[in-house]
């Protein structure tokens, strides 16, 4: 019967999607294309796992996410980007402002304790008292030494108080909303090619999110469709990407002054998606994977 079925995409099917263009031929002993990513043999065997794997109770749902940063780095045109941080420094004055600032968000508890309720530091303290969550979550040991290194430290220590401002907590539905609303400010503000530079990681995020959801995970995928929306309508709506937000200066502001300031608008209520989760992966026993805090799955 499923082959039976199957056997309905038809000849003419083929014939039509995949087009009669020229044929190239190659005398490689290997798979060779137009892509590096494709050429990358670790990469297509990660990809292909992570987009058709079910998040099952053996492994984080976040689990490759650094082997596949890495090889991206690898394949990077890291002169081509450098240039582009240049040209942006000298079209946005405050895109350099927060570089030459190099004010590190990553708060010690001590500096934390005390807040007056309600302000962004208090809302730090109780994620890096109560939560578990490691704000320090990548490039662990690495030391800023330019503006670059600046650029992926400081965004590492932002994405929690993303999440803390937007509303848009550390759940599955609020990832997925998170890299929505980052998606559209990342490509309001900068040029596509640094947009898309800065976007590279949340685009396999995203993309295997959809399609593990899409195969495995309905009620996961169903509420994913109002999160993209919703995430989209506030990331269109900010002043700029809140990754450049010196958060050392407004540590005590109230979130509600914040979120205006910034233009973070119509926030869902705490708690609204804490159950997305639990229908994103397989049962298991304790969903306590501490990683769902850094990317949707």
């Amino acid at each position: 019967m499923d082959n039976e079925i199957s056997s309905r995409v038809s000849d003419a099917d083929f014939a039509y999607y995949n087009g009669s263009g020229q044929k190239f031929t190659t005398e490689s002993s290997t798979l060779i294309s137009s892509s590096p990513y494709l050429n990358h043999g670790e990469l297509r065997t990660l990809i292909a796992q992570e987009m058709l794997r079910r998040n099952g109770p053996d492994l984080p749902n976040t689990a490759f996410i650094p082997n596949v940063v890495k090889i991206l780095m690898e394949l990077e045109n890291w002169p081509r980007i450098f240039q582009l941080f240049e040209e942006e420094k000298a079209r946005l004055p405050m895109f350099k402002q927060w570089l030459d600032g190099r004010k590190v968000s990553l708060f010690k508890t001590e500096e934390l304790a005390g807040a007056e309720p309600g302000t962004l530091r208090s809302v730090i303290y109780d994620f890096v008292v109560n939560s578990g969550y490691n704000m320090d979550h990548f490039f662990q040991g690495m030391e800023i030494k330019t503006d670059f290194d600046f650029y992926m430290k400081e965004r590492t220590h932002t994405h929690d108080i993303e999440h803390m401002i937007t509303g848009f907590e550390t759940n599955h539905a609020g990832e997925v909303a998170l890299l929505a609303a980052n998606s559209r400010a990342l490509y309001q503000y900068f040029v596509p090619e640094l947009a898309a530079f800065f976007n590279r990681v949340s685009s396999y995020l995203k993309a295997k999110t959809t399609l593990k959801s899409g195969l495995f995970y309905p009620e996961a995928f169903k509420v994913e469709l109002d999160a993209e929306d919703i995430g989209a309508a506030q990331g269109r709506s900010w002043k700029h990407p809140l990754f450049l937000i010196p958060y050392r200066d407004y540590l005590d502001w109230q979130i509600k002054d914040l979120r205006e300031e910034f233009g973070i608008t119509n926030p869902p209520p705490p708690g609204e998606w804490e159950w997305t989760t639990a229908v994103s992966e397989d049962p298991r026993s304790a969903n306590d994977d501490h990683a769902m805090a850094a990317a949707a799955e």
